[in-house]
């Protein structure tokens, strides 16, 4: 496999200071510190930092003189410091590398005060900002922008420590402004569909063009390396026309993947561009962008044998009339209430059951639109943020309300009290807010939230404003906030040592070494309620976490004459389309009490088919009567800032420009591999194997990445992935029939309801600017 690397350009990044342990009260919340541009997005770069992006918009905060859009965020002292961005981030995608690495796809043009176009355009074409001189952003629609996290260990002001971002060297196939990312099982990532230019949502009404919008809308996924694959049309894109931005993407465990927009659903092959049409989602709830829904893989425990089910809720339902247009909606969502309601859908089960949605427990209280769920590592889902009514996006008006009764928002009725659902409550009892205090911050368009090592969330952003706005009702927002789960009432958190630097999938078991002094009681109930747990939080920005997985790895163990356990534990199963290859937190969790949780790496580090082994076969647990840990018993309303071991990053993705200029090719190959039947005893039983028997396509069993039955050949390598492509744009958005994209049976989703007749004044109304700018976003 070809492995050379790009690094990034040169920028200037201010040392972190520390501040004290704190104690913390669970359910709470506390003042998480500025953190200096709104957070859009964000990612958990490392044990130690975590990474925010913003819009090209007016921030006080600066980088070489120009409103930042990045900054980097120091867990222990809750400080963040400014980081350079040249495109503009504005509503892009993003995703893990398997080395440890992150990127961001897409984006907006330029853009200047006010969110105007950015004064400088492409000739002929003064819809589309290249650069704005008192903003200093660059087009992002077509950026990749890549970073290698660093640590404190390391230098910030070295280009190694920075974002690579220069889209004549490193660029897309086409404008991705609001579109998906998924990775595939051997790293590759898939970006899916976006906005090349709009606003509210991805369509003109009527919706005479849903391909194409004339211009506006990009039906066709493309992947990232491409190794010479050209970007393709996914009908789907085309059926769900307007309601498609951000779309929901799930990768199964056969390599097919779960995309849901609109209100329609369908298990996709990325390889053959095959869709399997699955059930619409119950009584037409929106829960993609703007309608917003929290939405989540369940964690994937050998319970359920490792089948993914994917959980949504809230959102919104309103006729497809009053979903408006590019311009606003036509109704006044401001007015209208979220949905309450969760579904759930396993879409591929291996019991033989039928694929559906199945209605669960209501969101306690009242709906939320843009909430957003957060993994665990009690195996529990928290959902934070959002609105009562309405939906994300913003505007200067709809369709009948000329003046704004919330500044610009088109949400309002903030849910300040997070919620958590339990996958394994008895049915009518899994969601709770027991404990758990308000917050007083509006978290509404633009907000975040992020699993951190410590098992507490950070909370930060909401800005549903066209630029900076410090005295609406719902103001651009830099203070953070770090929320603690209920398990912060112990008085004694896990901890453990042993944890390895790198995970497989399948081979041999690995053992974790937990002390007396971190847990109370019996021994033998200790050991018997442990589980370990793996947990991706994910690249987050609109009420999603892109990547997000959470996975029960499979163990036994020995109880010690000391009351130490040592904990045997299983790889995870080998198939990697069930936990994709790259970074992630593990966890030990004793009594539903997490460890802080240490950073591993999944996988071999490169994009390639990854090897995978069989399962081991774990040893017997061995228990020891009379054996007792010595920590505390009580609750407690502080914390300990215990440590598990370290953790570790591989080489970056980036690594050096040679002549400014770099082309690499990253061969990919694919091959399957069928794995013998297994199935799981009890954890106490001798010559237990580490994971259950899995039969295609769920499970921990079937066929990994590339060579699924029935088809999906090997892809050839080229020197395409990271060809440098030109930055100049000449997008003719506005036109008719602007895209040559050729299209096979192009359909769309029936309206939901009977529309009003259309009033054609009020959709060639002027878009949100003066000077026609983007719409309402």
């Amino acid at each position: 496999m070809v492995n050379r690397q790009l690094s990034a350009l040169a920028l200037s990044l201010s040392a972190a200071t520390y501040a004290t342990a704190q104690t913390h009260k669970a359910g709470s919340f506390e003042d998480g510190g500025n953190t200096q541009v709104s957070a859009m997005m964000m990612f958990l770069g490392n044990e130690q930092k975590v990474y925010i992006m913003d819009k090209s918009e007016g921030n006080a905060a600066q980088f070489n003189g120009f409103p930042a859009m990045g900054s980097v965020y120091d867990i222990a002292s809750r400080k963040a410091t400014t980081m350079g961005i040249t495109t503009n981030v504005f509503c892009a995608s993003g995703m893990h590398f398997p080395n440890g690495s992150y990127a961001t796809f897409g984006g907006n043009g330029a853009i200047g005060p006010g969110g105007n176009i950015g004064d400088q355009t492409p000739p002929g074409n003064p819809f589309q900002g290249e650069y704005d001189t008192k903003y200093g952003d660059y087009d992002g629609t077509k950026a990749i922008r890549i970073i290698k996290p660093c640590t404190d260990d390391e230098d910030f002001n070295s280009v190694d420590c920075q974002w690579f971002d220069n889209a004549s060297l490193l660029s897309m196939q086409s404008q991705r402004w609001y579109s998906a990312a998924e990775p595939l099982g051997d790293g590759t990532i898939v970006l899916i569909g976006g906005f090349t230019n709009g606003g509210y949502i991805n369509r003109n009404y009527p919706n005479v063009d849903p391909a194409n919008e004339g211009g506006a809308a990009n039906p066709t996924y493309e992947f990232f390396p491409a190794n010479g694959r050209q970007q393709q049309t996914m009908n789907f894109m085309v059926k769900t026309s307007g309601l498609n931005a951000y779309a929901l993407t799930y990768l199964m465990p056969d390599g097919k993947m779960l995309v849901q927009a609109n209100y329609s659903t369908v298990l996709w092959d990325p390889l053959t561009n095959e869709e399997t049409a699955l059930p619409d989602m119950p009584d037409q709830i929106i829960r993609v962008y703007p309608a917003s829904g929290a939405n989540a893989m369940l964690p994937l425990t050998p319970e359920n044998n490792y089948t993914p089910t994917v959980i949504f809720c809230g959102g919104i339902y309103m006729d497809d009339y009053s979903w408006g247009n590019y311009s606003w909606p036509f109704a006044d969502t401001f007015n209208m209430p979220s949905s309450r309601k969760c579904h759930t859908i396993t879409p591929e089960p291996t019991d033989g059951s039928a694929v559906d949605y199945v209605e669960d427990d209501d969101l306690p209280e009242k709906g939320r639109t843009m909430g957003q769920f957060i993994a665990l590592p009690d195996l529990t889902m928290l959902v934070v943020n959002g609105g009562g009514n309405g939906t994300a996006g913003y505007a200067e008006r709809t369709l009948n309300t000329l003046q704004m009764p919330l500044g610009m928002s088109l949400a309002a009725d903030p849910v300040g009290k997070p919620a958590v659902y339990n996958p394994r409550a008895p049915k009518g009892k899994r969601w709770s807010t027991t404990g758990f205090d308000t917050s007083p911050i509006p978290r509404l368009y633009h907000s975040s939230a992020l699993l951190l090592p410590d098992a507490s969330v950070l909370i930060a952003g909401s800005n549903p404003n066209v630029d900076v706005n410090l005295t609406t009702v719902f103001p651009t927002t830099y203070k953070a906030e770090v929320f603690y789960p209920s398990y912060f009432a112990a008085a004694t958190r896990p901890t453990f040592t042993g944890a390895p630097k790198t995970l497989s999938y399948g081979g041999d078991s690995f053992d974790l070494k937990v002390p007396a002094s971190a847990y109370s009681g019996s021994a033998n109930d200790a050991a018997d309620n442990t589980t370990i747990v793996l947990i991706r939080p994910g690249w987050t920005t609109h009420a999603m976490n892109m990547g997000q997985r959470a996975m029960q790895l499979n163990n036994t163990y020995t109880v010690n004459t000391d009351g130490s356990i040592t904990l045997h534990v299983s790889q995870l199963p080998p198939n990697p389309n069930l936990f994709q290859p790259g970074p992630a937190l593990l966890f030990v969790t004793m009594s539903g009490i997490p460890s802080n949780g240490t950073m591993v790496t999944v996988g071999s580090g490169n994009i390639e088919t990854q090897p995978t082994k069989a399962a081991s076969v774990l040893p017997a647990s061995v228990r020891l009567d009379g054996a007792s840990g010595s920590g505390s018993n009580s609750t407690s309303s502080g914390s300990k800032n215990n440590s598990a071991s370290g953790g570790s990053r591989t080489g970056p993705i980036v690594g050096g420009i040679i002549a400014a200029i770099a082309a690499v090719g990253i061969l990919g190959a694919g091959f399957g591999i069928w794995m013998a039947r297994r199935r799981r005893a009890a954890a106490q039983q001798a010559s237990s194997p580490s994971y259950p028997m899995g039969t295609t396509p769920g499970g921990a069993g079937g066929v990994v990445s590339g060579a699924r039955v029935g088809g999906g050949g090997l892809r050839s390598s080229d020197s395409s992935a990271f060809m440098p492509l030109s930055q100049g744009n000449g997008s003719t958005t506005w036109g008719a029939n602007a895209s040559a994209v050729s299209l096979n049976s192009p359909y769309y989703d029936d309206p939901r309801t009977a529309s009003a007749e259309f009033d054609p004044y009020h959709q060639n109304a002027p878009r949100m600017s003066s000077n026609q700018a983007r719409g309402p976003y």
